[in-house]
């Protein structure tokens, strides 16, 4: 092994002066090929981090792990995704807050169940314990028992952070934005839920991604059944969290941890299996009210009983044919306390399908491969109590919108169609088609921007037309505003149209309507 691996690794390291020889060799003596490689690689970047062998620091231009920059072409397409969610939220007369995007540690413990690890905490800063927010609830929470508010439409669009294993092509990253919106206040069941997934239904079908399904549960339904399954009481949350893997594990995998890690019996797991294979609509939870052991438990008759009024508002609101009642969904969160509900893609347009179960196995999903959860959101009446003094509960519902994945799709969507996007709003460009007229290309510049107009000039003395020109084309600006001596002396601009080469001339005084006309 030192035959294959010593040459290399002593090529690579015996030049820095913080390694000797002899480490080197001991630490080889006795590792597997991937531990060499793996601390080659440490070895390497420690040495690139003190220095060459010519004494210069060196730095390695990285973006951290599960982060990313953005290119003025992947702007523009967030800057028109964000446009759409916001045109939205204010459609459904929604208002903005903001909050720090880091908070006391103890804000945040406790609210997010098994992911509670991924929150990244933050090293003492003058006596306070600190962590980055993980999501745009808690903090709202927290904001509205501070402030004492019992009532609020509110959106909120910001970045989180999540110490999670990053998949980068799938649009899941450690830092990244949500776009939530929640409705805070004492109102009658599901009309507030109701408007959040309509609100769900709206953004996917103006953002144009494809098929997508809306699921949807009840936390009191997974109680119940959790409960009439016969999973002890302070396994619930636990087996919720298993439960939510479904979307990623087949159901084999789901039911052996449940089994093999979280110590539920097989015959409780077994029972809940037949259940969570069941989805449908109105119709499942008036079957499900008259099930046997489901009819046994309050809390489960309580939940269906409330996502059979759901499905009623959504009927009248035209979108039943998106939103489908799923078992399986369970939303791992530890504050939900009633309506969840996810939103999920198919790449190939296509529903999924549910095979029938067979030996009391639960059914099957086959279906095109799923893209994964765009968005998600809940009732959750128990949270702003949580952080008030006397305990004061303000009943919450919201939708949190998954917008790094509807990124990457949308940027994916341009890719493969070779779409050209715009990074500018430019709508003229001033140009002279002669030299010495860079204080007229200036003044007349002026008089746009001062008349609202975008607009721009090459920063030369004396640009070529033919640049100017170019630059336009490869740029996407519509319009051109040519300056002449003769154009000065008549009073008028030549007015060019990139895209037809059209040219006619325009009196200085009516340029301006003009642009605004040839742009609207």
């Amino acid at each position: 092994m030192l035959a294959m691996f010593g040459a290399r690794a002593c090529s690579a390291l015996w030049g820095s002066r913080t390694v000797s020889r002899v480490q080197i060799l001991r630490t080889l003596s006795g590792m597997t090929v991937a531990q060499i490689d793996e601390e080659v690689a440490k070895l390497l970047q420690l040495k690139a981090k003190l220095g060459g062998d010519d004494g210069k620091i060196q730095f390695v231009l990285k973006t951290p792990k599960g982060t990313r920059d953005y290119n003025p072409k992947q702007m523009a397409i967030r800057e028109k995704v964000f446009n759409t969610i916001v045109h939205c939220f204010k459609r459904h007369g929604a208002e903005t807050i903001d909050t720090p995007v880091f908070e006391l540690k103890e804000t945040l413990t406790g609210k997010y169940g098994e992911d509670s690890k991924l929150i990244y905490d933050l090293k003492d800063q003058g006596g306070e314990l600190l962590s980055l927010r993980y999501d745009l609830t808690v903090p709202f929470a927290r904001y509205l028992a501070m402030n004492k508010i019992t009532n609020i439409k509110r959106y909120h669009i910001a970045k989180v952070y999540r110490r999670d294993n990053p998949a980068m092509t799938r649009g899941r990253y450690r830092e990244f934005y949500q776009c939530d919106f929640d409705i805070a206040g004492q109102y009658d069941a599901m009309i507030p839920d109701a408007e959040c997934l309509k609100i769900v239904y709206e953004i996917l079908s103006e953002l144009d991604l494809g098929d997508f399904r809306i699921k949807v549960n009840d936390r009191r339904i997974l109680d119940g059944m959790f409960a009439v399954c016969g999973v002890p009481d302070d396994k619930f949350r636990t087996i919720c969290s298993t439960v939510d893997k479904l979307d990623k594990m087949p159901w084999e995998e789901v039911k052996k941890e449940m089994v093999n890690e979280k110590g539920l019996s097989e015959e409780a797991a077994d029972q809940i299996g037949e259940y969570v294979s069941m989805q449908g609509g109105m119709d499942l939870a008036e079957r499900l009210l008259q099930d046997p052991k489901m009819s046994q438990s309050k809390q489960a008759c309580a939940g269906l009983t409330d996502v059979k009024l759901l499905f009623s508002y959504l009927q009248l609101f035209q979108i039943t044919d998106k939103v489908v009642f799923d078992l399986s969904l369970a939303r791992g969160l530890d504050y939900y306390t009633g309506v969840i509900y996810e939103a999920l893609l198919t790449q190939a347009g296509v529903a999924p399908v549910v095979v029938e179960a067979q030996n009391g196995a639960p059914g099957s999903t086959e279906e095109s491969v799923s893209v994964g959860s765009v968005a998600g959101g809940g009732r959750y009446d128990g949270l702003v109590g949580m952080f008030d003094p006397k305990g004061r509960k303000v009943p919450c519902v919201g939708v949190s919108i998954g917008i790094e994945r509807i990124f990457s799709i949308m940027e994916q969507k341009a890719e493969a169609c070779a779409e050209k996007i715009r990074t500018t709003e430019v709508q003229i460009m001033v140009a002279s088609a002669q030299k010495n007229l860079l204080e007229e290309r200036l003044r007349l510049v002026t008089e746009l921007w001062n008349a609202g107009i975008k607009a721009e000039v090459m920063y030369k003395k004396n640009p070529k037309l033919l640049s100017q020109l170019q630059h336009c084309e490869e740029s996407g600006i519509p319009l051109v505003a040519i300056l002449g001596e003769q154009e000065l002396k008549d009073g008028v601009v030549k007015l060019r149209v990139v895209s037809t080469r059209e040219e006619v001339d325009i009196s200085r005084g009516e340029l301006v309507e003009e642009i605004k006309k040839r742009t609207s």
